[in-house]
C-alpha cells in the first residue's frame, strides 16, 4: 500500500467510525465529507470505491442493524424503534426494512412464524444434504455430515417456523440435479429471504451454466455494480441454497478456488464433477433455478 492509499484508507476508516458513532443523528453526505476534509463529490467517489457501496447505503445498513437488534429485545413498539434508530417516523423504518431486508419489521421479527417448512435428509455425491421447502419453493439446501447439526442450522434461520420432516416435490426436483440424466429436469422454484442486493447476486449466479465458471468481478459486472466485488463475495457467502444456486462456480480472478461455505475441498470436487459431465455430453446445460419470491 503506497502513501496515497494509506491516506485514503485512513479517511475511509474515520468516515466509517463517524457514521457508526453518529448514525442516530442520520448525518448527511456533506457532514461526513466535512469530517474527513473532502468535498462531498470526492468523498462519495472515494467511499464507494473502497467500501463497495455509497455512504448513504452504509448509513442505512448501520441503522438497520441497530433497529434489528432492538426488535430482538423485549417488545418495543415500532415508534420506539424508529426514535431510537434516529428515524423520523415508523414509515421510514418500514421503508428501510423493505428496501434492504426485503420484508417489513414485523415480518423480520416473526422469524418465519407463519411458515410451514418441509425438510428431509438425502445422500448426494458430495455427502449428506438437507433440503427444505415452503409451499412456494425450495428455501434451504445445505451439505452437512451430521443430521443434528444440519437441523440446528435450519432452526437458526427459521426459528419460529413450523418444521415438518417430509419430502415434497420441490425437494425431489432439487435432488434430481445430482443425476447424470438432465433431459427431464424441471425448473426449481426458490422461495428466498434476502436483501435486494443479495437477490440480485443470487439471480446472477443462476445464470452461470452447468460446468462453467465465473469470478466475483464478473458477477459484480453482471449486476451492474462493477466496484462491489467484496460485497458480491459476502452475498455469495450467505447463499442459503447450495448447488442449485451455484456459488461453487465462482472463483477468484487469479484462478484460485476461493472460499466456500461447505468447504473448499467439496467446492473443488463439485467443479470437477460438473466439468467431467459437461465434457462427456459435449454441451453446457443452462441453469434451471428460478427465484419466485423474495420475501417471507
Amino acid at each position: 500500500m503506497n502513501e496515497q492509499e494509506h491516506i485514503h484508507f485512513d479517511r475511509i476508516s474515520r468516515a466509517i467510525e463517524f457514521i457508526n458513532a453518529n448514525f442516530k443523528s442520520q448525518p448527511d453526505l456533506d457532514a461526513v465529507a466535512q469530517h474527513v476534509h473532502l468535498s462531498p463529490f470526492h468523498f462519495q467517489k472515494l467511499f464507494t470505491d473502497w467500501v463497495g457501496t455509497s455512504p448513504k447505503k452504509f448509513l442505512q445498513y448501520t441503522t438497520l442493524q441497530y433497529a434489528k437488534s432492538l426488535l430482538r429485545k423485549n417488545n418495543p413498539t415500532l415508534s420506539e424503534i424508529a426514535f431510537e434508530s434516529g428515524l423520523s417516523s415508523t414509515s421510514r423504518l418500514h421503508d428501510l426494512f423493505v428496501k434492504i431486508e426485503g420484508m417489513s419489521p414485523a415480518e423480520y421479527k416473526n422469524g418465519g412464524q407463519d411458515l410451514i417448512i418441509n425438510y428431509s435428509y438425502s445422500d448426494s455425491p458430495f455427502g449428506k444434504i438437507l433440503t427444505a421447502a415452503t409451499n412456494k419453493g425450495l428455501c434451504y439446501m445445505a451439505f452437512e455430515d451430521e443430521n443434528n447439526f444440519a437441523f440446528k442450522n435450519l432452526i437458526a434461520i427459521f426459528p419460529k417456523a413450523k418444521l415438518k420432516e417430509a419430502i415434497d416435490s420441490f425437494q425431489t426436483n432439487a435432488m434430481l440435479f445430482f443425476h447424470d440424466d438432465w433431459s427431464d429436469l424441471k425448473q426449481v422454484k426458490l422461495h428466498l429471504k434476502g436483501t435486494e442486493f443479495q437477490l440480485k447476486v443470487w439471480q446472477a449466479l443462476l445464470s452461470i451454466p452447468f460446468g462453467a465458471l465465473s469470478t466475483y468481478g464478473n458477477i459484480a459486472e453482471k449486476i451492474e455494480n462493477p466496484k462491489a466485488s467484496r460485497a458480491v463475495g459476502t452475498a455469495i457467502g450467505s447463499n442459503p441454497v447450495s448447488f442449485i444456486i451455484p456459488c461453487h462456480r465462482v472463483i477468484q480472478t487469479s484462478g484460485a478456488i476461493g472460499g466456500y461455505m461447505w468447504g473448499p475441498t467439496r467446492k473443488t470436487a463439485i467443479i470437477g464433477w460438473e466439468g467431467v459431465r459437461v465434457e462427456g455430453k459435449g454441451e453446457i446445460v443452462e441453469g434451471k433455478g428460478e427465484i419466485v419470491e423474495g420475501r417471507f
